[in-house]
């Protein structure tokens, strides 16, 4: 049974969470997955998620700049006629198709816990995810979710068996055409049946790795994925790899050959015992996976710059349709500004500051930062490092003296940073 895109939208677009059944004449049923008084609560929570208030504080450990808080709430995976609510919705579509009922979830609070988002998934206190070089905080143990993930422990423990789950995430990253500090991941958690798994009662580590009962549910999750893929690019040659993540184990990467190159798509694995105990769900065994939304845009629409998703111009917007996957047309290609800065770092530097900074200071302006030369004086015993800066507009030209005015600023607040400016 397929769930058109339109049924899809309505779902999503309520900011709710639904799951998906046929009646026995094959027509859809729409369901909420909990009571109208918690549904209405999750209505007038997710209305505020769009308010920057919420993230901004002078807490001592708060890192979240208005840039980004500007950007929380926007929902571009529930609108659909955006690409992203697009890809969302045709995966939910895949989903809806198969023989069990997932719950939908789309409309979670971005504010997660350090307990959430790291320690329910065996993220180790020393990873370097935990960084506030890499992690947006709002205090000591609260954040922006840098994966959906970070929900996956609490919906487990609630009972329920297969979801899907996905939204806005949040990362200090590098600057270029394919990386933003805020972007969108759709995860999906299958449990099995305790009467499948009967075989493997008992068995942890290596012996439940190799049982016949993992395998069972690696395979079903790499039949799922390959499908998936289909249902999105077309048929098309994949290729498996094992992987490392903490949460699953073992873990796969899925690359497909798409337009004659071998494309990363996802990563997944057979749910870490660990991660269902903690979830209070020691009992079960299945299988996880997660994927960018960005990342599968950005190929079946061709769109060329991350930055376009976040636009208001109707140029963009105004080239698709709810359900439809079509070519981006570009409408412009203003000119570049480049500028260029070296500096002297201290001990301890990290590049992510250095390129929030940039971006808290020019915004959507800069398409790309990146490191053009790097050398160490041996008699200062200093590292200098050169940094390239493209700046350009999606929209408009820019002119030398603007341009001049941000890179002045950029000059003067790096110093925070610790460096000297060359």
């Amino acid at each position: 049974m397929k769930i058109s895109a339109t049924a899809l939208a309505l779902a999503s677009l309520t900011g709710l969470c639904y799951s998906f059944t046929t009646t026995n004449t094959g027509s859809l049923k729409i369901r909420p997955a909990s009571s109208t008084a918690i549904l209405s609560a999750t209505v007038e929570e997710a209305a505020t998620y769009a308010d920057p208030s919420r993230y901004l504080s002078d807490h001592p450990k708060n890192n979240v700049p208005p840039h980004i808080a500007a950007l929380v709430g926007r929902g571009l995976h529930t609108r659909p006629d955006h690409p992203i609510g697009i890809i969302r919705a045709k995966i939910q579509e895949y989903f809806a198709s198969l023989p069990n009922e997932y719950i939908v979830y789309d409309a979670e609070d971005p504010i997660v816990t350090t307990t959430q988002c790291f320690d329910d998934l065996r993220i180790a206190p020393d990873h370097p995810g935990r960084s506030p070089s890499d992690t947006y905080y709002l205090d000591d143990s609260t954040l922006l979710r840098t994966h959906t993930s970070a929900h996956q422990s609490e919906h487990l423990r609630s009972g329920v068996d297969c979801f899907l789950c996905a939204g806005d995430v949040y990362r200090r990253d590098e600057i270029d055409s394919s990386h933003y500090p805020a972007f969108h991941q759709l995860e999906a958690v299958k449990l099995f049946p305790k009467e499948d798994m009967a075989g493997a009662d008992g068995l942890s580590g290596e012996d439940w790795e190799n049982s016949a009962e993992c395998k069972v549910i690696a395979d079903d999750l790499k039949k799922t994925l390959e499908g998936l893929m289909d249902h999105l690019f077309g048929e098309t040659e994949k290729k498996w790899s094992e992987d490392y993540f903490p949460f699953t184990t073992p873990s796969y990467e899925l690359e497909i050959k798409y337009e004659g190159e071998w494309l990363e798509v996802l990563g997944c694995g057979v749910v870490h015992e660990e991660v269902l105990e903690m979830a209070d769900r020691a009992d079960r065994r299945g299988w996880a996976f997660g994927l960018g939304l960005e990342r599968l845009a950005m190929i079946l629409f061709e769109i060329p710059d991350i930055r376009l998703f976040w636009s208001d111009d109707d140029r963009f917007h105004s080239q698709f349709k709810e359900g439809q996957i079509t070519k981006f047309k570009s409408y412009s290609k203003y000119p570049p500004v480049l500028k260029d800065i070296a500096f002297w770092i201290p001990e301890g530097f990290e590049e992510n500051d250095f390129f929030e900074l940039g971006r808290g200071i020019a915004g959507d302006l800069v398409e790309r930062m990146e490191l053009i030369d790097e050398f160490t004086n041996p008699k200062k015993g200093k590292t200098s490092k050169c940094y390239r800066i493209t700046y350009r507009s999606m929209d408009r030209s820019l002119t030398n003296e603007e341009i001049d005015a941000l890179q002045d600023e950029l000059r003067e607040r790096v110093l925070d940073l610790g460096v000297e400016v060359r």
